[in-house]
């Protein structure tokens, strides 16, 4: 069937649209009721319309991923047992794509089914109930997640203002080229390579795009100086990690790039900055992004040098490694990696 939307009276019959319940936003949170049996998806909409929201319904799991395309929902109430595509299936490919990942998904399951909690938390659900609903209980919980999502939302809005400020910055040196972009997707295949986890592999795609924000607030005459910097000028275009640092800190969602971007310029001899952070001192993140930062800038051409091939730039990588400068163990990870990549290629 296709999805409808629904406002009713606790009775079923059709009424006036309600006021948004209170504490939400002004505008009415939309809510979607994903179930194959028509009497429970009757009962969880007649409770859920008498809140205030706008609620949807879908009959099974893949139309509710039609409906979720088009209607972004605000939450989801997803049965776990359907014919066809399970609550499990659904769940999993939201909490995959960028696009729908921040939906709270509250599952519907049997009361005290341990394992069906189990598997809904390792494919990403958000919250358990049980059939037959509680009302306090079912207002309660859609309440305080419909909150958080847009709390979320607030916070993925305030990422991609830096996302852009990035750009911006990038864009003010046009010797960089497309090198945030290079960045991220080397970032992404080394950390697979790696077997990061996914939170880790996005904290260093992220770390492409932002590890020289900071230099946002770097003067012209610095930053774009084609000449050897002085001492003075060298010390102040080194504030550009603590300047990214203090931008993206107070975002919760930055948590982990924000080591990248302090101590992608440490070295493994603590000869680096801004810290001197010595071996393991330095977040491995910023280890691992340091070698992809400077092996993107060795093999990309810029008005003070040629590009260098993949061959050479490992072997002036492998120079400073012998300096004291990487760490061996990951420096020969990531020879391993690059050479992976060239016999798939």
């Amino acid at each position: 069937m296709a999805y409808t939307s629904i406002k009713l009276g606790i009775s079923g019959d059709a009424q006036v649209e309600t006021p948004p319940t209170k504490g939400l936003d002004s505008e009415q949170p939309k809510i979607l009721v994903v179930d194959d049996h028509p009497s429970s998806r009757m009962t969880a909409v007649a409770l859920l319309s008498i809140e205030g929201y706008d609620v949807l319904e879908a009959d099974s799991g893949s139309t509710a991923l039609e409906c979720i395309l088009e209607s972004n929902p605000d939450l989801i109430l997803l049965d776990v047992m359907m014919s066809g595509m399970d609550g499990y299936e659904v769940c999993r490919r939201l909490k995959q794509d960028e696009q729908t990942r921040l939906i709270p998904i509250v599952f519907v399951t049997a009361l005290n089914d341990r394992r069906a909690r189990l598997r809904g938390i390792e494919v990403g659900g958000d919250d358990f109930l049980s059939k037959p609903f509680d009302q306090l209980e079912l207002s309660a919980r859609v309440r305080s997640l419909v909150r958080q999502k847009r709390l979320n939302e607030d916070l993925d809005h305030a990422g991609q203002v830096l996302f852009s400020i990035a750009r911006a910055v990038e864009s003010r040196d046009p010797n960089t080229g497309d090198h945030c972009e290079r960045l991220v997707l080397l970032g992404k295949a080394f950390g697979e390579f790696l077997n990061l986890s996914r939170a880790e592999v996005r904290d260093l795609m992220w770390g492409g795009y932002l590890h020289d924000i900071g230099k946002v607030g770097i003067p012209d005459q610095v930053l774009l100086k084609t000449g050897k910097l002085t001492a003075e000028e060298w010390e102040i275009m080194r504030q550009h990690v603590l300047i990214g640092e203090k931008i993206c800190q107070p975002l919760r969602t930055m948590r982990g790039v924000v080591p990248i971007i302090r101590h992608h310029h440490e070295r493994w001899d603590g000869s680096g900055y801004p810290d001197g952070l010595v071996g393991n001192q330095i977040p491995y993140l910023a280890q691992i992004f340091q070698l992809i930062d400077i092996y993107d800038a060795l093999t990309s051409e810029r008005p003070y040098k040629r590009a260098f091939s993949p061959e050479e730039s490992l072997q002036l990588m492998a120079e400073e490694t012998a300096k004291g400068w990487r760490s061996p163990e990951l420096m020969k990870l990531f020879v391993e990696f690059i050479g992976a990549r060239a016999a798939a290629a």
